[in-house]
């Protein structure tokens, strides 16, 4: 997966949770607890980055989740109602996750941690289906995957050498 480098500190990022587990590792005196937490930023406006975080104490872990998915901010094309450039499918394992470009009021039509990254990238209109597995991590990858592999026609027409009136039709 491709990240290009966005300076985070001028954007006003928000975030969410999308999953806290316990993780159990036994040791010589017992088991040593800790927690792991995934964690979505996006500033609402085309940038959304997902990290994990894992330490001792839940709310340590979100910070560091939080740290890890400002480090992993991507950019996502988007056209001029709030939805997809076109459609796309995104893979990350074994979760792909189908995501369609929707007309202007169709809203957000998407499962839990798709649903997340599509809010805080900024989508207003779209409809994803999760395909595959349904762990939430590989879920939230496979989104993000496919959210960079948008291309907006201006892209595609300067590639092809065309003007984008011939590529949108």
């Amino acid at each position: 997966m491709k990240h290009t480098i966005i300076d985070a500190s001028q954007l006003e990022l928000n975030d969410k949770v999308v999953a806290i587990k316990r993780v159990t590792k036994t040791v010589k005196g017992g088991r040593s607890m800790r927690f792991t937490a995934l964690v979505v930023v996006g500033d609402g406006n085309g940038h959304v980055g997902a990290g994990l975080g894992k330490a001792i104490e839940i709310p340590e872990a979100i910070r560091k989740g939080k740290e890890d998915a400002v480090k992993h901010l991507v950019e996502v094309a988007m056209d001029e109602n709030s939805s997809l450039t076109h459609d796309t499918i995104g893979k990350y394992g074994s979760a792909n996750v189908l995501l369609k470009k929707a007309p202007e009021g169709t809203g957000i039509i998407a499962g839990g941690p798709a649903r997340v990254v599509c809010e805080l990238a900024g989508i207003r209109n779209i409809r994803t289906k999760s395909l595959g597995s349904n762990n939430k991590q590989n879920v939230v990858l496979a989104t993000i995957s496919g959210l960079t592999q948008l291309k907006t026609p201006e892209e595609v027409a300067r590639k092809r050498g065309k003007s984008v009136a011939e590529i949108t039709g």
